[in-house]
């Protein structure tokens, strides 16, 4: 899998003998390899730790489209015409089965590595498994989002909420016993918001709902990996690019390999060797990724709500038009930017006013805070040394969850979720086998 890509897909075993499930677990009896949470969050798992999984050809699954025709002041641009219609992935099983929804991460595809990864393990465990793009993907908010300006949680979830209705209602023969959630990074906070919302809306009943590493205050998360593109990198000077750099690094990599092989094990393979990354490089990659995501945020939203920020309103923007410079324009626009351009204006005209503190405590999973206390059927697996968790993060966590927090030590952010034990925890609290 390439370099980059694979790192866009975040934005995602030696068995124990102590149990899998439990509030914290120790270092020593985990057993996963990285300690360094930059390179587990680039790298993930050795190969030879990762879990069995089905082949592609052993999955009876398809891509498939739903119009939601969410009613907005503006009509989408010509250039997104492509993309009226929300995409997302099936695979089902022969008979009756559970069904599971797995959400995206920010700015990810349904069909990314490490949604690919969520929906063999479910499969192969038996579950029908529905994969939906992050609300902050392009598509997304071009075909399903009703203000196309993702960030305010509650309204990501009624969107989500809509687009898993409009799927089970496209698939009225699929036999299913149960429903149940799940989502990674930004993913496992809307299905918190999500399983909110059916508690009164009742749709779905959700059974079992797990975050997997979800921020829990949003804007510390933004800002924590917003930073990391403003790390000072030694060997990066007015003549030398940061990508430059990296490059060098591959191409001397696949020197001394004697061939190129861009399979999953490449990152994990080159950090072992000596072309790898130091921590300041690996950050700034990271943060790198964060930003390109940050960018087509900022570049969308604004051009479907024709706010004029990025894309001047009276410019014409067709099937032709070329977005490079806008987009160019967008990445000089980091997170805390879209959420002062944007989002906070759209979410004050609708809230009638309100400050930025009463719109972090709204968007994050502290406006759950009593729901996650009180309801069993939500776990979160968690990593102790995740790159988007802030000072008292953790503290939140266990005062309202208690032992449904499963914190590893190890695995920096999402780089554990493919590791054996991790899985085989998945896998125990679905089936209910957990607490």
């Amino acid at each position: 899998m390439p370099f980059l890509p694979r790192l866009a897909a975040l934005l995602g075993g030696l068995l124990i003998a102590a149990p899998l499930w439990a509030a914290d677990i120790d270092a020593g009896s985990y057993g996963y390899p990285l300690s360094n949470p930059f390179e587990a969050t680039i790298a993930t798992t050795p190969p030879d730790l990762r879990p069995p999984l089905p082949a592609d050809s052993d999955i009876d699954q398809g891509d498939y489209k739903v119009r939601l025709r969410p009613e907005r002041q503006f009509e989408v641009p010509e250039n997104f015409w492509s993309v009226t219609k929300l995409g997302y992935r099936l695979a089902q099983q022969e008979g009756e089965a559970p069904l599971i929804f797995i959400i995206a991460g920010t700015g990810a595809h349904y069909s990314n590595g490490t949604m690919e990864y969520l929906k063999k393990l479910f499969y192969g465990a038996g579950y029908h498994v529905v994969q939906l793009s992050s609300p902050t993907s392009y598509d997304f908010m071009t075909a399903a989002s009703r203000f196309a300006t993702p960030g305010f949680s509650s309204d990501d979830a009624d969107d989500l909420y809509r687009v898993m209705q409009a799927v089970r209602a496209q698939h009225p023969r699929l036999a299913v016993s149960e429903y149940h959630l799940t989502g990674y990074s930004l993913g496992g906070l809307h299905a918190a918001f999500v399983s909110h919302l059916d508690e009164t809306r009742r749709s779905f009943n959700f059974k079992r709902v797990l975050l997997l590493n979800p921020p829990v205050n949003l804007y510390t998360s933004i800002s924590n990996l917003d930073r990391l593109v403003q790390t000072r990198v030694e060997g990066i000077d007015s003549t030398t690019t940061f990508y430059e750099l990296v490059l060098g690094k591959l191409t001397r990599y696949f020197q001394t390999q004697g061939h190129i092989d861009l399979n999953e094990a490449l990152l994990y393979d080159f950090q072992q060797s000596a072309e790898q990354l130091s921590d300041e490089q690996m950050a700034m990659l990271i943060g790198a990724v964060f930003r390109f995501a940050a960018a087509d945020i900022a570049f969308t939203s604004d051009l479907i709500n024709r706010r004029g920020l990025i894309t001047p309103v009276g410019q014409p923007i067709g099937e032709g038009t070329s977005l490079t410079p806008f987009f160019k324009r967008a990445l000089q626009c980091d997170f805390d930017c879209y959420i002062g351009e944007q989002l906070i204006p759209m979410w004050r005209a609708r809230h009638n006013g309100g400050s930025l503190s009463q719109l972090i405590d709204q968007v994050s999973l502290y406006a759950l805070e009593d729901y996650l206390k009180n309801s069993d059927k939500i776990a979160v697996m968690h990593n102790a040394d995740d790159l988007i968790l802030g000072r008292g993060d953790l503290g939140f966590l266990r005062r309202t969850l208690g032992k449904r927090l499963t914190l590893y030590p190890l695995g920096g952010h999402c780089g554990n979720l493919n590791y054996r034990v991790n899985s085989d925890a998945m896998l125990e609290f679905f089936r209910g086998q957990a607490f």
